[in-house]
């Protein structure tokens, strides 16, 4: 059986490991696996060029700035989500690229008059990871451990599983990722210990409290934020830079693509050096045009005008914090150690606000960007036997339960129950003969049904006619290892078990889901033309270069009819460049020009003695 990879799926930044092997203490050593650029970190940035061309990672973010409408970066916040939700209206807000309403409600984003679905841009980035797996190890990777912020709902969960099956991988596993960073960090601690993992990260909030011991990881209690992250920094930023610029030139750059993406890169790169630095410069020039010509911006950004414009998010992060401790019945002097997850916590201003809140200094010994990445590689490993289990007692972030009389939302699993959980409820009819029961689940914490998330509705059919109230089916809800929900019924009258349809209310379907893993295969096998059509044609060039070189130093001492077939053969090939042909009229083009090169060279030292 070959590797099970962890991957840490991130809004801005996404990271592949795999286990290695374990040292003489016998922990586990987790490569992260760097991608064809070198770094350690690919950003979760899809593109779709004029030629038609599919890009991620890197070189997807470098061609942003000129190329705003077709890159497409955080889906993550879109995914499992209503186009008409309020978190949705404020992302399409900041971002460049087209967001859409999906037939089914779902936010879609649209490219070049084709419309994707969240799950299906996110696979390209898996399909990436995964391809930088399988060329590190050097064979077919088909497994993996996807990690996910604790707070998503069973709608983002389903959606990243979907993403992962897209991309070719068999997802053994959805992971909550301050879990996965618990892992990481404590592996080896052989004392009880609790601990708080603060995660903040481009997209997502998540606090989480656990205790672990000897191996058992356990989750006390959960929270967070799926909708507060650097992002959120970075339009503070975005925000600030565009309303003066507005209020000294009369132009909004916040309606210009271009413009927008450009000044989202500067409040990035001026966000990262405040982390560094008190104060950072922000020159973007040539960003609009006036009446008397272009128009630049510069401006000097302090670190603590960051603070006073980001200081309520941060503080939405500790409320998060408080209302967890709560929930796990703590005090915050029984915390024994606060791990820091994600890039913005590399922020002072958030560090300060955690050391205040927990009243110690938060552990800096793991790396933030890796750590979710590593803790998926482990437990990756420990599924797949290589090494000893680990006992993961996760918790279920959101109470899931039924639309009751008066639109009344029921609570069948309350939020922090310890997950894999079932809970039973038992239904009937409510007119005489009725031959079904409508239900309606639902994920949240609100009173009401209408302000809770509609994850689905099915009916339990087959029902023999009886008088209301008599017939008695027991449904049972079963929320899985990876948080997902699933559910079966039972007549008890009969004994039989029912034929639950359940119609999601949003994702993709099973046909869908099967459409794009056959469109991503026939992709797959275009990318690898592609791949060798621009290798061939960088051959091509080089060989001609390296010829008329040749030519133009040697051609005197060779026979004129031998160099004028040389550069007809150059010729050949050059106009084939030039026209764009098909990669076997290149690799022909190639091989003759090549043939004629070797017999050249011949000619040259054929007289040479050694």
């Amino acid at each position: 059986m070959g590797k099970i990879i962890g991957i840490d799926l991130g809004t801005t930044n996404s990271c592949v490991s795999v286990l290695e092997g374990t040292n003489a203490q016998g922990l586990p050593e987790v490569k992260v696996i760097a991608n064809a650029e070198g770094a350690r970190t690919t950003p979760s940035v899809v593109a779709f060029t004029s030629k038609g061309e599919r890009l991620v990672g890197q070189v997807a973010r470098r061609q942003a700035a000129t190329n705003p409408e077709n890159t497409i970066a955080a889906v993550k916040r879109l995914m499992g989500q209503k186009f008409d939700s309020e978190a949705v209206r404020q992302h399409c807000r900041s971002v460049a690229y087209t967001v859409v309403r999906h037939s089914n409600g779902d936010a879609w984003v649209e490219v070049q008059g084709k419309s994707y679905s969240p799950p299906e841009i996110s696979s390209y980035v898996l399909a990436a990871l995964k391809e930088v797996a399988e060329t590190y190890l050097g064979e077919p990777v088909t497994e993996a451990v996807i990690t996910v912020p604790a707070y998503f709902d069973d709608a983002q969960r389903q959606a990243t599983k979907d993403a992962g099956r897209i991309a070719g991988l068999e997802v053994k596993r959805i992971l909550n990722e301050p879990t996965a960073a618990a892992l990481a960090y404590g592996l080896d601690r052989k004392e009880r210990e609790v601990i708080a993992v603060y995660d903040l990260g481009g997209g997502t909030f998540d606090i989480s409290i656990l205790e672990i011991q000897n191996g058992v990881f356990s989750v006390r209690a959960t929270g967070g934020d799926t909708h507060l992250g650097g992002e959120d920094f970075d339009a503070r930023i975005v925000n600030k830079l565009a309303d003066e610029f507005h209020a000294r030139y009369g132009v909004d750059l916040r309606i210009d693509r271009t413009a927008l993406q450009r000044l989202r890169e500067a409040a990035e790169k001026a966000k990262h050096e405040l982390s560094a630095s008190l104060e950072t410069e922000i020159n973007v020039p040539f960003i609009a045009s006036g009446p008397e010509g272009p128009l630049h911006l510069q401006r000097t950004l302090k670190r603590s005008e960051l603070e006073i414009l980001t200081a309520d998010l941060i503080e939405r992060t500790i409320a998060s914090c408080r209302a967890v401790l709560a929930d796990a019945k703590l005090d915050v002097d029984k915390v024994s150690q606060v791990v820091l997850v994600g890039g913005m916590t590399r922020m002072p201003a958030v560090q300060r606000a955690v050391r205040e809140l927990f009243q110690k200094e938060p552990h800096k010994g793991v790396n933030p960007d890796e750590v979710v990445s590593v803790g998926a590689a482990i437990h990756a490993a420990a599924l797949g036997g290589e090494i000893d289990e680990v006992l993961l007692l996760d918790v279920t972030p959101l109470s899931i339960g039924v639309e009751t009389g008066g639109g009344v939302f029921t609570r069948l699993i309350p939020r922090n129950t310890t997950v894999p959980t079932e809970r039973s409820e038992i239904f009937t009819t409510s007119v005489d003969n009725q031959p079904f029961v409508p239900i309606h689940v639902l994920q949240g914490e609100r009173e009401m049904a209408a302000d809770n998330t509609s994850l689905a509705r099915f009916e339990l059919t087959g029902i023999p006619p009886a008088p209301r109230g008599v017939p008695k089916i027991q449904v049972t809800f079963r929320i899985d290892a990876n948080g997902i929900l699933s559910v079966e019924a039972r007549d008890l009258g009969t004994g039989r078990a029912q034929a639950v349809s359940v119609t999601p209310t949003s994702g993709l379907s099973q046909a869908e889901i099967e459409r794009l893993v056959r469109e991503g295969e026939k992709y797959r096998e275009s990318d690898v033309l592609r791949r060798e059509l621009a290798e061939m044609r960088n051959q091509a060039e080089t060989l001609i270069y390296t010829t008329d070189q040749a030519l133009d130093g040697y051609a005197d001492l060779l026979d004129p009819a031998q160099v004028e077939k040389v550069r007809t053969r150059v010729e050949a090939l050059r106009k084939i460049l030039e026209t764009g042909a098909s990669l076997d009229d290149l690799r022909a083009a190639y091989s003759e020009l090549e043939s004629v090169t070797f017999e050249l060279a011949e000619a040259m030292y054929g007289g040479t003695t050694s």
